[in-house]
C-alpha cells in the first residue's frame, strides 16, 4: 500500500515577508497548486492514503479558493483517503464550512483515533492541554500490525510540562510504532525511534521564507502488507526552491568587484531561474570598502524570481593604523573602538560612520 505523509502546507499564508504584493499573490496560488499536484501524483502512482500531519492551513481565515480547492480535490478522488490531523495553525473554519464531511476525509481529536487498513493501522491524536498528561500511556498498539502514528508538535527526548505541543520521543519508544509521521518542523528529518520504528518530519510542501531553504515535498511510504516492511522515499514537489548563497567578498574594495564574486558564485551554484535566492556577503573587508547592497540587488534582479542581498562581512580594522591619525575619520574610529559596544556593534557603527563621512547613503 502506498501512503503519502505530508504536513505544514500552510495554505493561505500571506507570503509578504520578502515578496512584492503581486509575487505574494502568485506564491499563494502556487502553494495551493502544489497541493493539487501532490494529489494528482497520488492518483497517478496508486497512492491509497494521504496523511496530513497538521497545519494544512495557515490562519483561521481560509479563503474560498483554498477551501474549495481542498474540498474538491478530496471529493473528486474518492479512491484516496485523506487523514487530516489538525496542527497549531489549523482551526475549525475549514470543517465548519463543509455542508457535510466527505466519506474519505478522516479526522482526529484530542483522544487517540485509529483507522485500520488490513494489518496497517494509522493512529493519531491532536495534542492539547487536556491530554498532555495521558497521551503516552493511553496509546496501545498491536504488535503484529504495521503501526503508523500521526502527531503534530516539536519532538524532543523528554516531555515538557509547560508546552502541550511538545512530543516526547522517549515516551513513544517500545510502543510498537513502525513509522511516526510528524508535522511542525518545516525541514525533512528522520531518525530511528527505537529498534522497531522510525520518526520522520516530512517538512513543508513549499518554502515560504529563507528559514525554509532547500528541497521541499512529501514522504512516500510503500508498505508491504505481507511482510509489514516499508520503503520510504522523499519526493520533491515544490514549484520554487529558496536558497541562501554565501559569497566570500574578502578584500574587495568596490561594489563592482563584489558583483563579480556574486556572478561567479551564481555560475557555480546553477540554481533554476525560478528560484528565490538570498545572497549573503561574507569575509573581511577594509574600512574604506564600498559595497552597496541595494545596487547589487537591482543588478541581479533578472537572474531569479526573487533576490535579496545581505551584508554579513566584517571590517578589517587595525587599531594601530589610527592611533596617530589626526583626521575626523581617525578620531571617530578610535572613539568607537574604545567604546563598550560588542565587536559586531562596533563594526556596524564604523561602517555607517564611514559611509556618512564619505557622503554615501546609510
Amino acid at each position: 500500500m502506498k501512503i503519502i505523509h505530508c504536513a505544514d502546507l500552510h495554505l493561505d499564508s500571506q507570503m509578504t515577508a520578502n515578496l512584492t504584493k503581486e509575487q505574494a499573490r502568485e506564491r499563494k496560488r502556487e502553494i495551493i497548486r502544489t497541493f493539487t499536484r501532490m494529489v494528482e501524483y497520488a492518483e497517478k502512482t496508486g497512492v491509497r492514503l494521504i496523511m496530513i500531519s497538521g497545519d494544512l492551513f495557515d490562519t483561521r481565515n481560509v479563503s474560498a479558493l483554498a477551501r474549495n480547492t481542498v474540498r474538491d480535490m478530496i471529493c473528486t478522488h474518492p479512491q484516496i483517503d485523506f487523514l487530516y490531523l489538525r496542527g497549531n495553525h489549523d482551526s475549525d473554519n475549514f470543517l465548519s464550512k463543509l455542508e457535510e464531511v466527505p466519506d474519505n476525509l478522516l479526522l482526529f481529536s484530542d483522544t487517540w483515533t485509529a483507522y485500520r487498513y488490513g494489518n496497517i493501522v494509522i493512529s493519531g491524536i491532536e495534542l492539547s492541554e487536556n491530554n498532555r498528561a495521558t497521551v503516552y500511556n493511553s496509546l496501545v498498539l498491536g504488535h503484529e500490525d504495521f503501526n503508523i502514528v500521526m502527531m503534530h508538535g516539536q519532538a524532543s527526548d523528554y516531555a515538557c510540562r509547560t508546552q502541550a505541543e511538545n512530543i516526547s520521543l522517549n515516551q513513544l519508544k517500545n510502543k510498537n510504532i513502525d513509522y511516526l509521521a510528524l508535522g511542525h518542523v518545516h525541514t525533512f528529518m528522520q531518525d530511528k525511534l527505537d529498534n522497531r520504528g522510525t520518526w520522520c518530519y516530512c517538512g513543508c510542501l513549499e518554502g515560504r521564507g529563507f528559514d525554509e531553504c532547500g528541497p521541499k515535498g512529501f514522504v512516500l511510504l510503500d508498505v508491504d502488507e505481507q511482510t509489514c516492511r516499508a520503503q520510504m522515499q522523499f519526493v520533491q514537489m515544490a514549484a520554487r526552491t529558496l536558497y541562501t548563497l554565501e559569497v566570500d567578498v574578502s578584500n574587495v574594495m568596490t561594489t563592482r568587484e563584489a558583483a563579480e564574486r556574486m556572478e561567479e558564485a551564481v555560475k557555480q551554484a546553477q540554481y533554476p531561474s525560478g528560484s528565490l535566492v538570498k545572497f549573503v556577503l561574507t569575509g573581511e573587508v577594509e574600512v574604506d570598502a564600498e559595497i552597496n547592497c541595494e545596487y547589487l540587488q537591482n543588478l541581479f534582479s533578472d537572474y531569479f524570481y526573487f533576490e535579496k542581498v545581505k551584508d554579513r562581512t566584517t571590517l578589517r580594522v587595525d587599531y594601530s593604523d589610527y592611533e596617530k591619525d589626526a583626521s575626523l575619520k581617525g578620531e571617530f574610529i578610535r572613539m568607537v573602538l574604545g567604546s563598550e559596544l560588542s565587536q559586531e556593534q562596533k563594526a556596524e557603527v564604523i561602517r555607517c560612520g564611514i559611509l556618512a563621512l564619505s557622503g554615501e547613503e546609510i
